[in-house]
């Protein structure tokens, strides 16, 4: 099960089956937080795949920094900067005091130094 988490990105399961996987499985994707997505008989298996690649998940443990990706180098500057505020501000909101417990906000590229913007 470590093996699979570890070679790929996310799960799908039929919805008759998906009650099965922790039985069968263990707690070992719901531990790597990759449980299987519900897909359903009726649903397009591409459209499935698309909305899942389009999907970020915010994992933030007991430490006070978070990264987390918001483009590729196929997006234009408008587009990153979209995605950006949207990221920001939705994390933000989940903060308790909202900009108050946020200290610094970095963007960088993959090797590119970061640049401080808040």
């Amino acid at each position: 099960v470590r093996k699979l988490s570890h070679q790929y990105d996310a799960f799908l399961a039929s919805d008759v089956v998906i009650r099965q996987i922790p039985r069968i499985l263990g707690p070992g994707l719901n531990k790597a937080g990759k449980f299987p997505t519900a897909i359903t008989h009726g649903d397009s298996l591409v459209q499935k795949v698309e909305e899942i690649k389009s999907t970020i998940k915010f994992q933030a443990k007991k430490t006070i920094c978070l990264a987390v990706a918001v483009g590729n180098v196929n997006m234009t500057v408008e587009e990153l900067a979209a995605n950006i505020n949207l990221s920001v501000n939705f994390l933000v909101s989940l903060l308790k005091k909202n900009w108050q417990n946020v200290r610094a906000l970095y963007v960088k590229s993959s090797m590119g130094k970061p640049q401080r913007l808040y």
